[in-house]
């Protein structure tokens, strides 16, 4: 195994040309063989996913056990990590994870560190290349009127309570929890947006005073009383009326992978409940932190927030692979 990160890079190079979106690696040892796909470039706030799969196994099946992770560094420095998890695949040892990309992260050469341990092996470790490209956010101002000034100003423990439980859920990681593979649909029908994806809002009070955000999701604005459909499979995690966000949703996908809903005016879903994708989940409104009726619509990775749009425009599996 000593020759891997070579083999992996000269794998890499090898599928440039047959691969617009993925990129392959793989590496054959005396015991087992090892093959990959992942997104070698992308744009600050997007994830990276990384699939990677046994084969040829010397050795039986049963007493073949893999644990894996993958750290993201740049210039030798840790900013994250996440253990890959077992794919439900019949007859194959495939493994996934998601690193995700913050959206202030700054453009230039990272590398993915890939270290796992299969079978009786010591653990061993290998680099994958990855390019960070620059982007620029949009930017924007958001006038508080006073209902939105106490919600921000509300400490009472109910809404103490209410972001407890929220982050307990995208904090949390279940790796039993593979729900779906498939690029996600939108969750409404509509293409308008009043704010984007990670744009820098400007928050300015009845006091005068001033704050800066970044926008965790994408905001559709959308009459009350809109259909929200599911994106795709999952389980609802959260159903609840919330003093900040409203009528809101949160779903599980995969493992640390969340879909999140707010501002909504009505629920058809219950917590503890599977959905499919199209599934409808309930009404769009106004409720909460909410200037106007809209769906506030976000997706958690590990719990960083990653663009919505990545997972509709992007075979972010490669299932199609």
């Amino acid at each position: 195994m000593k020759n891997i990160k070579k083999i992996c890079f000269f794998g890499l190079l090898l599928s440039l040309s047959a691969l617009v979106f993925a990129k392959n690696a793989r590496f054959d040892g005396a015991s087992y063989s090892i093959s990959l796909e992942y997104n070698d470039t992308v744009y600050p706030g997007d994830p990276v996913f990384i699939r990677m799969k046994f084969e040829n196994i010397k050795a039986k099946k049963k007493n073949f056990s893999v644990a894996a992770k993958a750290e993201l560094k740049i210039e030798e420095k840790s900013v994250g990590s996440s253990e890959f998890y077992s794919l439900p695949k019949k007859g194959a040892l495939e493994f996934f994870t998601g690193l995700p990309i913050s959206s202030w992260a700054k453009n230039g050469e990272y590398k993915i560190v890939v270290s796992y341990s299969a079978g009786d092996d010591k653990e061993k470790s290998f680099d994958l290349p990855l390019t960070v490209e620059e982007k620029a956010f949009e930017s924007g101002v958001i006038t508080l009127n006073q209902t939105m000034n106490n919600i921000s100003k509300n400490t009472s423990p109910e809404k103490v309570a209410q972001s407890k439980k929220l982050n307990d859920i995208i904090n949390s990681i279940n790796p039993e929890s593979v729900y779906s593979l498939k690029k996600f649909i939108a969750p409404v029908k509509s293409t308008r947006r009043t704010t984007a994806f990670a744009e820098r809002i400007i928050y300015k009070y009845p006091s005068g005073k001033e704050s800066t955000t970044t926008h965790a999701g994408i905001d559709y604005g959308i009459p009350t009383g809109t259909e929200i459909v599911a994106p795709a499979n999952g389980k609802v995690l959260l159903a609840e009326n919330r003093i900040a966000t409203g009528w809101t949703i949160i779903i599980e996908h995969m493992p640390g992978l969340y879909s999140m809903y707010y501002h909504m005016s009505q629920l058809k879903v219950k917590e503890g409940q599977n959905v499919q994708q199209g599934d409808l989940l309930g009404l769009s409104g106004a409720t909460g932190f909410a200037t106007g009726p809209h769906l506030h619509w976000e997706i958690r990775l590990n719990s960083v927030i990653v663009n919505p749009d990545y997972f509709i425009e992007k075979d972010w599996s490669f299932n199609e692979l």
